[in-house]
């Protein structure tokens, strides 16, 4: 008896597809691609013998390590996952080298505005009348109003 609705291995290798086909599960057939790709790289019985080895509730991990390998051989035949996995460690190197270069520059201007508090403050300011004055407003333009001269403001602010 044949299955009305074919796997995509079966329907790959143009064979009826029986009830106890072993890539059946694993290979529906709305998905034609993925057994393509499985097929070129190492081919459907010997995919079909290494998911006989394997335990029944393997098979699914199983088939889906074979088929994300053979994806990723139709896409880079040279060096297949491992030149992405390679290209991703070599991004999170360059982001984690940027990341600790921005906390160093943090941390290089933290440590220059705890030293400096004191002399940023002294250098807004003036003296007078024995008071610390600032010498500018505390947000330039806000107070700059016709009919109150800048020397009243900057006695008061």
């Amino acid at each position: 008896m044949s299955n009305p609705t074919r796997c995509a291995a079966c329907r790959y290798l143009r064979r009826r597809c029986c009830e106890d086909c072993v890539l059946a599960p694993y290979f529906p057939s709305a998905n034609p691609h993925r057994f393509a790709c499985v097929h070129r790289i190492f081919g459907a019985s010997n995919v079909a013998r290494m998911l006989q080895q394997i335990p029944v509730e393997h098979r699914r991990q199983a088939a889906d390590a074979i088929a994300m390998e053979a994806y990723w051989r139709v896409q880079d035949p040279v060096y297949g996952s491992v030149g992405f996995i390679s290209m991703l460690q070599r991004e999170i190197s360059v982001v984690q080298r940027e990341l600790a270069e921005t906390q160093a520059q943090i941390t290089m201007y933290a440590s220059q505005a705890q030293s400096q508090p004191n002399q940023i403050a002294a250098a807004q300011c003036l003296v007078e009348d024995g008071h610390l004055v600032p010498s500018q407003p505390p947000f330039p333009g806000l107070y700059q109003r016709d009919d109150i001269s800048q020397e009243t403001l900057r006695r008061h602010f």
